[in-house]
């Protein structure tokens, strides 16, 4: 009689599910919980400092609220209505737009050209980095002195070089477009140096290989900078036209330290060079303490900046597709 043998090996038994212990527990929550710990910090500082600020703006643009007065009664957007029917308000949109255009502009490319050319082999490049920043980090106050002198109408040395070429002299500060340029030249003067250095800091990670690969295929400086860096730079160019935009639309101190005197708030006995920020000011505080109306202009300097900001972005985009095109070509 035969016997057959089960040759089937042994099942082995199903292991026990055990409860993770006190310090597994930790480390998964560690593991998955740990970062956002991490950044709220800054989320709660900017919910203090950033968010409810923006909030309460808004809220406050919605009431007649005089600073001298105890009642500050709810109007709407009534406003949002006058101010948008407030034809001094426009005059400092127009001025605010043309001292971004004639600033920002030459500014950033300014300050590509310097960065690019303190990314070569220099000597005392250190010494050379450190000066181009000494403009940003003098007094606004002080610089805005001295530029004042410079375009004075009178004694001014640019007015003294104009007439050295046959240029009338000019009223800097009575005439519009002039008010502009001079206001404009100050912020290049400030900014295009920190510009500068964030273009070479982004400068300074592009691979040195790509230089000379493009250098043994017969490429020149201005192709290399043209096709390479540029291109490789779109980043830091979008961050640092934000950062000009946020900063051009909000300027303040230089023109209000330029037309210093009894119009100073106004930007000239006609409203030359008075930007939003100043006119924000003007309607917030002295001399009319119109809360309100101040906060409803605050609001539609912030649509105005992120409508620019996007627009500046959406160009850069366009910009940056129509070279790597070429490049790829």
């Amino acid at each position: 009689m035969a016997v057959q043998l089960d040759a089937r090996p042994p099942v082995a038994p199903a292991p026990r599910h055990t409860r993770p212990t006190r310090g597994v527990r930790l480390s998964r929550f560690d593991t998955k919980y740990s970062p956002y710990l991490y950044i709220a910090p800054f989320f709660l500082l900017f919910g203090v400092f950033g968010a409810y600020p923006l909030a309460y703006t808004f809220w406050v643009s919605l009431h007649d609220w005089d600073l001298l007065g105890a009642e500050h009664p709810f109007i709407g957007l009534d406003n949002y209505s006058q101010l948008l029917a407030d034809p001094d308000f426009w005059h400092s949109v127009v001025n605010t737009l043309g001292i971004f255009v004639i600033s920002t502009v030459p500014q950033l490319l300014a300050a590509l050209w310097l960065a690019n050319l303190l990314n070569r082999q220099l000597r005392a490049r250190t010494t050379w980095r450190m000066a181009v920043l000494v403009p940003n980090v003098t007094s606004t106050a002080a610089v805005a002195i001295v530029f004042a002198v410079l375009f004075g109408r009178e004694f001014g040395m640019i007015n003294w070089l104009l007439d050295h070429v046959g240029i009338s002299a000019i009223d800097w500060k009575a005439n519009r477009f002039a008010a502009w340029v001079a206001i404009s030249t100050m912020v290049d003067w400030r900014w295009t140096g920190y510009n500068a250095l964030i273009f070479l800091a982004a400068m300074q990670a592009i691979p040195r290989d790509l230089y000379e690969s493009a250098s043994i295929d017969g490429a020149g400086r201005a192709r290399q900078f043209w096709s390479i860096t540029v291109p490789l730079l779109k980043p830091t160019i979008v961050f640092a036209v934000i950062i000009s935009t946020i900063g051009g639309l909000q300027l303040f101190t230089e023109p209000r330290m330029f037309n210093s005197g009894t119009n100073a708030i106004r930007g000239g006995p006609l409203r030359e060079s008075q930007t939003v920020t100043m006119y924000m000011f003007e309607n917030a505080f002295a001399p009319h303490y119109n809360f309100g109306y101040g906060s409803a202009i605050a609001w539609l300097l912030f649509a105005l900046i992120a409508v620019v900001a996007a627009i500046n972005v959406l160009l850069l985009r366009r910009l940056g597709g129509g070279a790597r095109k070429e490049v790829s070509r």
